[in-house]
């Protein structure tokens, strides 16, 4: 059957119906209201906590940088790549590295020396957002550090980095991947045992790869109760569903904390077209100026639901008013793609 395509702003799922509501963005994100229920001591503390974050004011310093967190099971075959990336803007980034299968060995001299304590993480499971965490905790150490990018060993950047610097640091909003999926891999993944603090009003799935603002990435580092409950309830055969807390858990609490903080896409392109469990990966042969131009010119972003009408959402990526392209990075990328991103990387990526 072919996927119904439908374009509108925002959206939301009817509770009555499988159908999709047009409604406002302000609608969509809705306004504070008084709780329906008396908060419990950890909600109240943790409402206290993050909006004291969201009102202090950023840390002033001379030279803002990025940071670049690589959650990787071992070496990165891409280090050549980057360091071509990198060349020229030493005081503008700062790298980190979890390695968590093996130490990693380095051919960049931008990456030697920038490995963490790193543990074990298993797909789907829950030291996946444990893993992303402890990369946050090493990056906020430096106060310089204002934007937090998650990356992959498969990723591969697709503009020069003044374009990605200015694109992250002349905004204020993270790009944290958040939709609505009423399929069996979105909302059916839900646990009743979320509640209170967790509502399935609220529940909403997102690509792992994303980008923070440092305010952001200090409230991750605060929250211990969402935190929690996903730990708990939101795991592989959890009441007999497979619900995975890297595509569920920050969509999800910033959705419930600071909906209007975020911008609903992930700056990291995944080509997710064959429907399969994984994305597409290119090999060598893929590699060509035309496939990457192409992903450096998409400027609306799509989401596709897991239910049997597969309803196609598609949306602008509107940054600070204006539709712009939407990525900056790509996965996921064989290692023997290398040879032909180097040669073709200052082509693809002028501006």
């Amino acid at each position: 059957m072919e996927a119904r395509h439908e374009r509108f702003p925002c959206h939301a799922w009817s509770s009555t119906t499988a159908s999709i509501k047009k409604t406002s963005c302000r609608a969509f994100r809705r306004p504070p209201l008084l709780p329906s229920r008396p908060l419990t001591d950890d909600e109240i503390a943790s409402e206290v906590v993050i909006k004291e974050i969201l009102k202090s004011h950023p840390v002033q310093t001379k030279t803002p940088k990025i940071a670049f967190m690589f959650l990787t099971p071992g070496s990165l075959p891409f280090e050549k790549l980057w360091e071509k990336f990198f060349h020229g803007h030493e005081d503008r980034f700062t790298v980190y590295v979890h390695a968590s299968r093996e130490r990693p060995g380095h051919v960049s001299r931008y990456f030697i020396g920038r490995d963490i304590h790193s543990e074990k993480v298993g797909w789907g499971k829950f030291n996946m957002v444990e893993a992303e965490k402890r990369l946050l905790a090493n990056a906020l150490i430096d106060p310089a550090n204002q934007h937090f990018v998650l990356l992959s060993d498969s990723c591969v950047p697709v503009h020069n980095f003044e374009y990605v610097y200015n694109y992250l640091m002349f905004t204020n909003v993270s790009f944290i991947d958040c939709f609505v999926d009423p399929g069996p891999h979105g909302n059916g993944r839900y646990s009743e045992h979320m509640m209170p603090e967790v509502n399935k009003r609220d529940f909403r799935k997102g690509s792992q790869w994303f980008s923070l603002k440092r305010q952001h990435a200090i409230i991750i580092m605060a929250d211990s109760l969402y935190h929690t409950k996903f730990k708990l309830y939101c795991k592989p055969n959890m009441d007999g569903r497979n619900c995975y807390s890297d595509e569920h858990y920050l969509p999800t609490f910033f959705l419930m904390k600071d909906p209007e903080g975020i911008a609903n896409w992930s700056v990291t392109y995944v080509d997710w077209s064959e429907g399969k469990w994984h994305p597409r990966a290119y090999r060598a042969q893929d590699i060509t100026y035309d496939l990457l131009k192409n992903i450096t010119s998409i400027d609306e972003s799509v989401h596709v639901t897991s239910d049997a009408a597969k309803i196609t959402v598609t949306k602008p990526c509107i940054w600070n008013g204006m539709k712009r392209p939407c990525y900056l990075f790509a996965r996921k990328f064989y290692p023997e793609t290398l040879n032909k991103l180097i040669h073709l990387f200052s082509n693809y990526t002028t501006v």
